[in-house]
């Protein structure tokens, strides 16, 4: 496993990212927005049926400039978003 993965992301076109199937405690995923136009091409981290800051839900980047690093707390809570 990797832990920890730098993304910078394109947004000429939306995208969609989808967090690992199986993490490790402690991996961490930076999500870097490198086009400036998220607010009309937003980046989706798609939860992969996994927890994100404690509820199974997808997290939407949707601001210009915006980024997010995800950390893998465990099964009880899943990924915080920092």
């Amino acid at each position: 496993y990797v832990a920890f993965c730098l993304y910078f992301v394109d947004t000429t076109a939306a995208r969609t990212l989808t967090l690992p199937a199986r993490p490790t405690l402690g991996q961490e995923i930076v999500v870097v927005a490198a086009s400036g136009t998220e607010e009309t091409n937003n980046i989706t981290i798609n939860s992969n049926s996994g927890k994100i800051n404690g509820t199974i839900q997808n997290l939407t980047i949707d601001v210009d400039g915006a980024g997010a690093s995800l950390i893998y707390t465990g099964s009880a809570y899943g990924w915080r978003v920092g």
